[in-house]
């Protein structure tokens, strides 16, 4: 027998890589290859001795990339060689001790289909089991009670595994050893149906108890993985109006989860939707977000879901639960954040009941607590690239590496709307999931909660704080009171220098930071701004000509008010104005509550009024989301803005040609959204032009709220490529406010910190 040489190798890798059934997955790769040593946890780090053949070994670490669990995530993979010590086998050591700071957070992950197999057949223990779960699916982020991530510490304590379950824990060849969320029937948590006094305990009679009220009509407030929903039939006009109604929520649009064959069923979409496939790929990801995606006419599925819209936002069921339920229904059925509109969403079984009892027919509760909230991750596909809207459950916590070095800990805490704090420490940086709205005491606690929260679970010791340059931002009045160290950063810089961080672009660039409105340096509300440079340096170098904000803040939930001002600061009225406004002119004429804005954001508020769309938003983005379904997604018929040199080489773009070309009656109001969106396009574009001809650069980023409207950046995206210009899109951190957390770390460090 030809004797094979031996050879041994010591590898590391870093990234994603515990809580995700790795070392098992080592484990039986070894045995495949006929390798023998060891694999344990070591730090944030799987280290692996392994002894082989040149060709098996070279074909093990290959593999190790290319064979990964679906949810694990290699940033780096080391190897260094080393003597043969003829181990005999291969084994899984036990962990060395984890420096909380060393360790990574996994979030929740969505059932895999192995899972989803047993949970569907009746031979198997675990049939129709919502809680099923193993390595590679169920809860994280929601159950720990802290690091590292182990059953004694996660809110399934208290459920002492049965004798079988027990072995799979325990045997390192089983796809469920070390699942910290591991239950059956005989040892797991268990559903109850409550309506009117009447109970319905375990899990069969619960689920169906709940189904039944489902196809009834009935509104349910059901527990999930991070929160509870509010649910009912999306083929219902009178379940969802009573929603709507009973929510306080006249028109923004609902969350639809449809029910699938399997995890990768694309057929179902295409009943409700024409999805383009990328927007299929991202449905059925692992992290089951909810996707925007262009509805199809005549459906099950009733305007009500979505009024005046062109998209609906889909999701899949994403735990056994869901997908027990969706079989059971057969339906489409609305999923939406169970709270009080604008607050985070309830986790707890009492607080359901007391402030939502008014809303929710009947209650389906389950006896796993959730530690934390983590709503559903919302993706919108804009010039083929998926963009996050909201970061949430299968996502966050979302973790980078920073390119610099921090000499102390830092806490960012972001802004007032669609608020997320992040928390870094030397060259790391870690983005809280959606937090909300932070103007409910709810939300505030939830706020103050996470910050304390993610400090215990890294063992981080805060002592300054990152803000928003706005005196009045709940997270800023915050981090002023807390006794520490506060840096404030501009609200439009943390926009810019997160695109750019993210991109990890290290040359001068044009970034346009188009939104509502932010604080800017010189105390006039930002929104339409052209930023040149580098985190840390950036100059401003174009704008939008100025105008007021009638009413200062109520100008955002009330459009009308913005129509109102651009038509007096060019000398016109507003004739179809629907409310009375001589007082208003007073105030505006005294400037009196009347702040300077240059808001773009604002700009598709008054055309949206203008045009007759929305004259009191529902919810923020309201007014230019109905504008963007009125337009047509091709390019209109376009009209010049012109472009000056204010001051200082700021280039002003006059918006008031967009006036009469919105009140033109000779128009269509989709000619006349559609010629809006090109014509910013255009205009943009032409500001482009302009400021290269002064300063040198290739690329050019585009982020903030605005650039959410897909009509609008592709037409951008197209016009600049054709012109030669990369074009920069945010791709996993949010364009909007959620990413200031995020680019406020980015923004601070490069100011004080020493780079790598």
């Amino acid at each position: 027998m030809t004797h094979i040489p031996q050879e041994a190798i010591h590898l590391k890798i870093l990234g994603r890589v515990q809580g995700v059934g790795f070392r098992p997955f080592v484990k039986q790769l070894a045995q495949q290859h006929n390798i023998t040593g060891w694999v344990r946890n070591q730090g944030s780090a799987v280290e692996i001795v392994a002894e082989g053949s040149d060709k098996e070994l070279s074909t093990f670490k290959e593999q190790l990339v290319t064979k990964a669990p679906t949810n694990a995530r290699i940033k780096e993979l080391t190897t260094a060689q080393l003597p043969t010590q003829h181990y005999t086998e291969f084994t899984v050591l036990t962990s060395q001790n984890i420096p909380l700071t060393a360790a990574h957070i996994p979030p929740d992950y969505s059932l895999c289909d192995v899972c989803l197999l047993e949970l569907k057949s009746p031979t198997n223990r675990r049939y129709l089991h919502p809680f099923i779960n193993c390595t590679q699916c169920g809860p994280r982020y929601t159950i720990m009670h802290q690091l590292p991530y182990d059953r004694k510490a996660t809110s399934m304590e208290n459920f002492e595994m049965c004798q079988n379950c027990l072995q799979e824990y325990t045997d390192p060849t089983d796809r469920r050893y070390h699942a910290q969320a591991l239950s059956c029937p005989e040892c797991g948590p268990i559903l109850s149906f409550y309506q009117n006094d009447l109970i319905n305990k375990g899990n069969e009679p619960a689920l169906s108890a709940t189904i039944t009220a489902l196809k009834a009509g009935s509104i349910l407030a059901i527990k999930g993985i991070g929160g509870y929903h509010l649910c009912c039939l999306a083929s219902s006009a009178s379940a969802v109006s009573t929603l709507r109604e009973r929510k306080r929520r006249p028109s923004k649009p609902f969350a639809v989860m449809i029910p699938v064959k399997d995890n990768n069923d694309i057929d179902a979409i295409h009943h409700y939707a024409n999805p383009t496939p990328l927007e299929i790929q991202q449905l059925t990801s692992p992290e089951k977000p909810i996707v925007l995606i262009r509805k199809r006419n005549n459906t099950r599925i009733v305007e009500q879901v979505a009024p005046c819209l062109g998209e609906i936002g889909f999701m899949l069921p994403y735990s056994p639960l869901h997908h027990l339920l969706l079989a059971g229904v057969a339906e489409p059925l609305v999923m939406t954040s169970a709270n009080i509109s604008g607050e985070p969403v309830l986790l707890n079984t009492s607080e359901v009941e007391q402030r939502l009892g008014h809303i929710a027919d009947a209650f389906l509760h389950h006896e796993r607590p959730i530690l934390r909230p983590a709503e559903d991750s919302v993706y919108r596909i804009i010039a083929n690239q998926p963009q996050p809207i909201r970061l949430g459950r299968g996502i966050a916590p979302l973790e980078f590496e920073l390119n610099f070095t921090l000499p102390k800990p830092l806490l960012a805490v972001g802004g007032e709307f669609k608020n997320t704090i992040a928390l870094a420490w030397d060259n790391r940086v870690v983005i809280s999931p959606h937090i909300g709205d932070l103007s409910s005491p709810r939300s505030l606690e939830v706020f103050e909660a996470t910050i304390a929260d993610l400090s215990q679970l890294y063992g981080i010791a805060i002592t300054e704080i990152i803000c928003d340059a706005h005196p009045n931002y709940i997270s800023s009045r915050w981090a002023h009171q807390s006794g520490l160290n506060v840096y404030p950063v501009f609200h439009h810089h943390a926009h810019a220098s997160a695109l750019v961080a993210e991109h990890s672009v290290n040359e001068d660039l044009l970034v346009f930071t188009w939104d509502g409105t932010g604080y800017g340096p010189d105390k006039t509300f930002w929104g339409g701004e052209g930023l040149f440079g580098q985190p840390g340096n950036w100059q401003r170098v174009s704008s939008f000509k100025p105008f007021r904000l009638l009413g200062g803040e109520k100008a955002a939930l009330e459009p009308w008010r913005t129509a109102l001002s651009v038509c007096w600061e060019i000398d016109q009225d507003w004739s179809d104005c629907p409310y009375e406004s001589n007082l208003l002119k007073q105030s505006w004429q005294k400037q009196i509550n009347c702040p300077v804005s240059t808001s773009v954001g604002r700009l598709f508020d008054a055309a949206s009024a203008i045009l007759q769309q929305v004259y009191k938003a529902d919810f923020e983005g309201h007014a230019p989301m109905y504008l963007e379904a009125r337009a047509n997604n091709t390019m209109g018929m376009s009209i010049e803005l012109p472009l000056t040199n204010a001051s200082r080489n700021l280039w002003e773009c006059d918006w008031s040609p967009l006036i009469a070309l919105l009140q033109d009656t000779n128009l269509s109001v989709q000619e006349k959204a559609s010629a809006f969106h090109t014509s910013l396009a255009n205009a943009l574009v032409k500001q482009v032009e302009q400021i290269n001809k002064d300063r040198d650069f290739k690329a050019v980023g585009l982020t903030g709220g605005v650039f959410q409207n897909r009509l609008l950046t592709e037409q951008v995206q197209r016009l600049l490529s054709e012109a030669g210009y990369t074009v920069y899109l945010p791709q996993h951190i949010p364009g909007n406010d959620a990413g200031l957390s995020y680019g406020q770390i980015i923004e601070a460090g490069y100011r004080g910190s020493k780079q790598k």
